[in-house]
């Protein structure tokens, strides 16, 4: 559910009272958990922020304006890497937006994708995605969910040669394809992965973060809370009280620890329409992080449920 105008001042208000007092809502993680990027070195917070159906809002500025608050509080937080993709409709306007707003922080770590079935209209719909978040260059660009994959590929890794471009990576998601991203990583030098894993979808454990650690390539997980229904199967369901042996208050605390606590994830990017949940994802980095054991316990928890 999106927050209207009222309970957006109303959640500022509480959140400038509340910084004062002990709170899940008020709580900033002082220094965010950092993963490095194997192929570079270079450290980034674990959680960033994703933009699937949240940012997509059109033209409508009351919801344009709770995505640029959403991205404050992900910055304020020390968040840095925002996910977006042309497949995303309009999110990616909403981004560049929001960053525009937002005074363009220095902090941001800029990953897009790059969605067509032409090999040969790759580069232009990369340049109207750089025009919409107005950014020099991206980050990081991906083949998202492996779409002509080939001829994209080649045309991000001959960017990255040419200083355009940082990072190359490619996507899938719901355990689709699997088979074809491990021939990939497997016969090119990618910088990042992405795919889905959470603690009921865990076949990525089988082959892929494996292979990611064995490759050195940083992996990005997508679809945390399958999108929303994972958490909103899991509400009225009493929160274990072991959950405080990993640090978690709430569900959505819980799925990120078990997800960040696996030593191959490099970031985890949830998606939200609220302030309060960028917070809670932000604050799930900080402290301790579950052992095998408790991971194992968390994931046959939630499966039983």
């Amino acid at each position: 559910m999106r927050i209207t105008r009222r309970n957006l001042i109303r959640t500022s208000a509480l959140g400038a009272a509340a910084a004062l007092l002990p709170g899940r809502l008020a709580a900033q993680p002082a220094a965010p958990l950092m993963r490095t990027i194997p192929s570079s070195g270079e450290r980034i917070p674990a959680v960033g922020l994703g933009t699937w159906i949240t940012f997509n809002v059109g033209d409508d500025p009351v919801l344009q304006d709770e995505s640029t608050q959403v991205m404050s509080a992900f910055f304020a937080g020390g968040g840095r890497m925002i996910d977006s993709s042309p497949m995303y409709s309009s999110s990616q306007a909403v981004v560049g937006r929001g960053l525009e707003k937002l005074g363009r922080p220095q902090a941001l770590f800029a990953a897009e994708k790059v969605w067509t079935s032409s090999g040969t209209n790759g580069p232009a719909q990369i340049e109207q995605s750089r025009r919409f978040w107005g950014v020099e260059r991206f980050d990081l660009l991906q083949v998202h969910n492996l779409l002509a994959w080939e001829a994209h590929l080649d045309t991000l890794m001959a960017m990255k040669a040419a200083g355009r471009l940082r990072y190359v990576g490619i996507t899938t998601s719901e355990g689709r394809r699997h088979d074809l991203v491990e021939e990939i990583m497997r016969r090119h030098p990618l910088d990042f992965v992405q795919f889905t894993y959470n603690p009921v979808d865990r076949e990525a454990e089988q082959r892929l973060l494996p292979l990611a650690g064995e490759r050195g390539i940083a992996v990005i997980v997508n679809r945390p809370f399958q999108q929303g229904a994972l958490t909103r199967r899991l509400e009225g369901e009493p929160l274990p009280g072991w959950a405080s042996e990993a640090g978690a208050t709430s569900w959505a605390q819980l799925i990120l620890k078990f997800i960040l606590s696996h030593p191959t994830v490099t970031v985890a990017i949830p998606a939200t329409t609220q302030v309060d949940h960028v917070r809670e994802n932000l604050t799930a980095a900080g402290g301790a992080l579950p052992d095998k054991e408790l991971r194992e316990r968390i994931a046959a928890h939630i499966g039983g449920l």
